[in-house]
């Protein structure tokens, strides 16, 4: 993370924190108002109040310095002693169904502020990259089943795919629900074919990471000028002067006629300066530009932090435009927050058996990272990486673990069963596990937020 970025990344994930922490505790208080219970504190935050109102209904909203979450607190014998007169209005004298509700509304609210979200933004619609395919490599699933590059896919397991993204997503969700083959069908020429592939050798590892590589469907690479279209903020390209609209001439004394000619060199050589011609305005320039040294695959790589300007003709012919209407986008929104929480559930238990690496973990410092990176993207990405977050709190807070709503949960159930409240002692022990749990969790994340920064 580049210095220069770290402002926009605090206030990036400050924004994704206060977004996400409202929508959940606004769940419970909303549901714990229609159940009767008398809500006290409604906090953003936690700490010593910055800032306090209260309403009519006696709620006194708070706002706290430490934006790491925020908590909802009710009327509760177990809490402090409640008169008589109010008893009817504690939370823990209210029926056991409404109880459970109460606990639930705070992850179902963050399950439909993703749906919300998904939903707006396909009806808004954009510019999808079309999904052809590159040249499978050899060996690869795709080489074996015959296809040779430039098909389309248009379609996964059934559903249609007018973008790359929703290929991703589709591959993702049909390899998670663990199917024997997983069927792509492909048109070129304007002749639709459909193929199987064996999905049984694929891992959860791969799916998160390059899961269409796993069958050898790369993505189609641009056709791109030897002009540069981007520079990353804080890059090697912006440290040595790289401007958008630069035309590049040379690298290392020879000519660049294409991107691949100065991509190549730069690859090539990690940690060591290159010298570069480029036309800006007219006038030729020399620069020297010192890729950093990125780790893939086992393999020392160069990066400068620079990206092509597409060639328009490419361009025109490879994106579309693609919007979904009110129903669809609500029903296809629905299945989405759907399957991510089942893939997200799947992975967990992933971690639990040993088939996803403690690794995957991210913590505080990584998430911060992504929001930043969304948010300069544009909004349209942070919306989107909002929606996933929304999705991975609300599948996080159900897991049936003490100190987290799913384990509130779990004490209610075993109430309504056994027809009392289980015994103070159970809950306490089980809240020092949950605790423990949660807190070596934390443990593992920051450490892999840590190596990242080092190795990053």
């Amino acid at each position: 993370m580049a210095l220069s970025s770290l402002p926009s990344t605090v206030a990036a994930f400050l924004v994704a924190i206060a977004i996400l922490v409202v929508i959940h505790e606004f769940g419970h208080y909303w549901v714990a108002r229609r159940c009767g219970v008398r809500v006290l504190r409604f906090s953003l935050g936690f700490g010593k109040p910055l800032w306090t109102r209260k309403d009519s209904h006696g709620t006194e909203w708070v706002l706290a310095p430490i934006p790491l979450g925020g908590y909802v607190s009710m009327l509760d014998e177990r809490e402090a002693p409640v008169p008589e007169r109010l008893r009817h209005e504690a939370f823990n004298t209210r029926p056991v169904s409404r109880r459970i509700a109460i606990v639930l509304a705070g992850p179902l609210a963050n399950l439909i502020l993703a749906v919300l979200l998904y939903t707006g933004l396909a009806m808004l619609g954009g510019t999808l990259r079309i999904p052809s395919i590159g040249v499978p490599a050899e060996g690869t699933p795709a080489a074996a089943a015959g296809l040779r590059g430039g098909e389309r896919i248009v379609a996964v397991g059934g559903r249609e795919t007018p973008g790359w993204a929703d290929v991703r997503w589709q591959l993702m969700r049909q390899v998670a629900a663990g199917p024997a083959v997983l069927t792509v069908t492909f048109e070129a020429g304007g002749v639709q074919r459909t193929v199987d592939f064996p999905a049984a050798g694929v891992n959860l590892e791969q799916i998160t990471s390059d899961l269409p590589g796993a069958f050898g469907l790369a993505v189609e690479p641009p056709q791109a000028q030897n002009v540069v279209g981007m520079v990353a903020e804080g890059s090697a390209g912006e440290l040595a002067g790289f401007r958008p609209g630069d035309r590049l001439l040379a690298v290392g004394g020879k000519p660049v006629s294409r991107w691949e000619d100065f991509a190549g060199p730069v690859r090539e050589n990690p940690g060591r300066p290159l010298d570069v011609t480029v036309e800006r305005d007219g006038v030729t320039m020399p620069l020297r530009v010192t890729p950093a040294a990125v780790v893939s695959g086992g393999v020392s790589l160069g990066r400068v932090g620079l990206g092509p300007r597409p060639d328009p003709d490419w361009t025109a012919a490879n994106t579309a435009y693609h919007s979904s209407g009110a129903v669809d986008a609500t029903v296809d929104s629905v299945l989405r927050t759907w399957d991510t929480s089942v893939f997200s559930l799947r992975m967990l238990g992933g971690l639990l058996t040993g088939a996803v690496s403690p690794e995957n973990l991210s913590g505080p410092v990584a998430i911060a990272d992504f929001a930043g990176q969304s948010a300069r993207m544009g909004w349209v990405s942070f919306v989107g990486f909002l929606a996933l977050m929304s999705i991975s709190l609300g599948v996080l807070n159900l897991l049936p673990v003490p100190v987290l709503d799913g384990g509130h949960i779990m004490y209610h159930l075993a109430e309504s069963l056994t027809g009392r409240p289980l015994p103070a002692r159970v809950m306490e022990v089980g809240q020092r596990i949950g605790m423990a749990a949660l807190g070596a969790l934390m443990l593992v994340a920051f450490y892999n937020d840590i190596q990242r920064i080092l190795t990053g």
